[in-house]
C-alpha cells in the first residue's frame, strides 16, 4: 500500500525498555542477584541516554515499549524519552511472559501496566507489545476492549493488518515484527543459557538484507532493540551503520509505530477475517 508522503517503505525504530525486568520475568530469583540485574540497569543508566542522543543527532523518531514497573522505578528515563518527542508503548507490568493457562494474570499485567504508565508519566499508550512475543488467544479481545490503536506482538507479515477477533470482527491494527530483526538473539548473553555473541558485521548483514527485501516489497520494517543490548558502545555504531544504509534508499520514512498504525487505519483495504488456528480435537 502507499505510505505517507509517497514513501515506498516505512521503518520503525523500536526499543523494548525492559531494564531489570528482562531478567526477573522468567526467573524471579534474579531479584536477589545484583550481577544479573545490573545488565538491565545498564539499559536504563547508560543505554537510554545514549540512544536518545543518537536519535537526536540523526533526527529520527523512536518508539519505546515500557513495562509499568520500569516506568515506576526509572521514571526519570521515561520522562526523558517523552521530552525528546518519542512514543511510549505498553509492555506489560513486570515483562511477564504470558501463560495461556492463567488468563487472569494476563489481564492483571495489562491493566497494572496501563495504570503505572498513567500514574508515573501521564501516558495512555496507543500501542502494546507483549513481552517476548508471548500472548494468549484472548489478546485481540483484551486490546480492543481497552481501546488500543495497535499491537506489535505477531510475526506473520511484513505489512500491517487488522487483528481478527474470535467472533470474526476486526480488532486493533497489528504491526508485525520478526526475530531476525531483534538485537537480543545476536547479542544478549545469559550465563544460564549461554549462546554465541555475534559481531556487528554479522548482524548488520542480516538487518540490511532484510531491509533491502522489505523495501522491494514496499513493506514495513519493524526493528526491535533493547537499551541494554543496542546501548552498548559498539552496538550503537551498529545502529548508526544501519540507519546510514537505509538512508541510501529513496522514499523511506522513519515513523513512530502509532503514526504507522494511524495511517493504516485511515487507508486500510476492506477487512477480511483471518482464519484462527484451533487445537485439534
Amino acid at each position: 500500500m502507499p505510505w505517507m508522503d509517497g514513501a515506498r517503505c516505512v521503518v520503525m525504530l523500536t526499543f523494548d525498555f525492559d531494564a531489570e525486568t528482562l531478567w526477573t520475568s522468567r526467573d524471579p530469583a534474579n531479584w536477589d542477584r545484583p550481577g544479573v540485574l545490573s545488565q538491565g540497569t545498564y539499559g536504563a543508566k547508560i543505554g537510554v541516554p545514549r540512544i536518545l542522543s543518537l536519535l537526536e543527532e540523526e533526527g529520527l523518531p523512536g518508539t519505546f515499549f515500557v513495562p509499568g514497573w520500569v516506568a515506576e522505578f526509572h521514571t526519570d528515563k521515561v520522562e526523558a524519552i517523552l521530552r525528546a518527542g518519542h512514543e511510549i508503548g505498553h509492555h506489560g507490568y513486570l515483562h511477564e511472559w504470558i501463560d495461556p493457562s492463567e488468563p487472569a494474570r494476563e489481564i492483571e499485567a495489562l491493566d497494572k501496566g496501563l495504570e503505572a504508565l498513567q500514574a508515573t508519566v501521564g501516558v495512555r499508550p496507543r500501542g502494546y507489545r507483549s513481552p517476548a512475543g508471548e500472548v494468549s488467544r484472548h489478546v485481540a479481545e483484551l486490546l480492543k476492549a481497552r481501546e488500543f490503536l495497535y499491537d506489535s506482538s505477531m510475526l506473520d507479515d511484513v505489512q500491517p493488518y487488522r487483528m481478527t477477533l474470535r467472533n470474526g470482527s476486526p480488532g486493533v491494527v497489528e504491526l508485525p515484527w520478526a526475530w531476525s530483526l531483534d538485537d537480543a538473539p545476536y547479542a544478549l548473553f545469559s550465563i544460564k543459557n549461554p549462546r554465541a555473541i555475534f559481531p556487528n558485521d554479522h548482524i548488520l548483514k542480516i538487518w540490511t538484507d532484510e531491509f533491502d527485501a522489505i523495501y522491494a516489497w514496499g513493506g514495513t520494517f519493524n526493528l526491535v532493540m533493547h537499551p541494554q543490548v543496542i546501548g552498548r558502545p559498539s552496538r550503537l555504531q551498529l545502529l548508526r551503520d544501519f540507519i546510514a544504509h537505509v538512508r541510501r534508499f529513496p522514499n523511506v520514512r522513519f515513523c513512530h509505530c502509532g503514526d504507522v498504525a494511524e495511517w493504516f487505519a485511515a487507508h486500510e483495504p476492506a477487512f477480511t477475517p483471518a482464519k484462527i488456528p484451533e487445537r485439534p480435537a
